[in-house]
């Protein structure tokens, strides 16, 4: 399992670590409009779930925004940010960011995608942040769990991992 502190503090990580060379395991979560996305959602493309504790903070905004920059020059790639926040701030925050590339999707009502991808924060009922490249068949090829969830994920290396399956 990961280690993973919050602004210093060691939290408990609940579910199993997404290993690479695995399928990624399955979850529901919400879109901004309420409707149900689960993994077989994602298929056929290469994916990026950017996962971050809350979207309303300085480096989940900054997350955000970066993938959402990245995506103009990918071509067919999914990219999704998951995370705990309801899902009308995610579209209230998105609106009023001109977030236009990614998609928002919460895990607010069961924490289903971080039990499933071990990055639900037990102590405080967020998500972990990580970043996973799935391929078109749901395999798991990148893999980053940031060990402290105040510090920003390696950008470089997932936006290289989805590259190079197109």
């Amino acid at each position: 399992m990961a280690s993973i502190t919050f602004k210093g503090s060691p939290v408990t990580l609940v579910g199993n670590e997404v290993k690479v060379g695995k399928q990624a395991p399955d979850f529901t979560v919400l879109t901004n409009s309420l409707g149900e996305v689960s993994l077989s959602d994602l298929a056929g493309k290469v994916t990026i779930i950017s996962v971050i504790p809350s979207i309303d903070t300085g480096v989940c905004d900054a997350q955000t925004r970066r993938f959402n920059e990245e995506a103009s020059g990918l071509g067919p790639v999914n990219i999704y940010t998951i995370s705990a926040d309801l899902p009308f701030a995610q579209a209230r925050w998105c609106g009023a960011n001109g977030i236009e590339n990614v998609e928002t999707l919460s895990d607010h009502r069961d924490m289903s995608f971080g039990e499933a991808f071990g990055v639900y924060m037990k102590e405080l009922r967020l998500l972990a942040r990580a970043v996973f490249v799935l391929d078109p068949h749901g395999k798991v090829v990148y893999t980053e769990y940031v060990s402290e969830a105040t510090n920003h994920p390696n950008y470089e290396k997932a936006i290289e991992a989805a590259k190079s399956l197109l």
